[in-house]
């Protein structure tokens, strides 16, 4: 079975590569549109010159960033991207599927929580157990 080429609201990943920004904003949704029109910020700048750079191969290092409201651009994509989920960086690899989406919703912020055995006092029936 063969694979099936990779499109974009119709626009295949090389056309896409060849846009420039503001044609690019014209496919995505209107809230990452209005992102992308109003400027980058100074953090996110960094990030697009750590991204430059690293396409080049002139930055050897892990790309570390904080910016979770960074929109996935086509300039990114074959890259590994280490985001900040407010505790660690976690590895983000990414590809053509996540053109338009932010960086952040691709790191979860909270773990499922999981409860072990209640302590004493949680039930009536615990105060009855002796204290070791």
């Amino acid at each position: 079975m063969a694979k099936k080429e990779f499109t974009y609201k119709g626009r295949t990943l090389s056309e896409i590569e060849k846009m420039s920004l503001e044609e690019f904003a014209k496919l995505i949704p209107t809230r990452q549109r209005r992102s992308l029109t109003r400027g980058f910020t100074e953090a996110q700048k960094k990030l697009l010159i750590k991204i430059k750079n690293a396409k080049k191969e002139i930055y050897k290092k892990t790309i570390k960033t904080h910016c979770r409201d960074m929109i996935v651009i086509p300039e990114m994509i074959g890259l590994t991207i280490h985001l900040y989920n407010g505790r660690s960086f976690n590895p983000v690899l990414v590809v053509e599927d996540m053109l338009g989406h932010y960086l952040g919703e691709f790191v979860l912020t909270r773990k499922k929580v999981q409860h072990s055995a209640p302590g004493i006092g949680a039930t009536k029936s615990s105060s009855a157990v002796s204290v070791k």
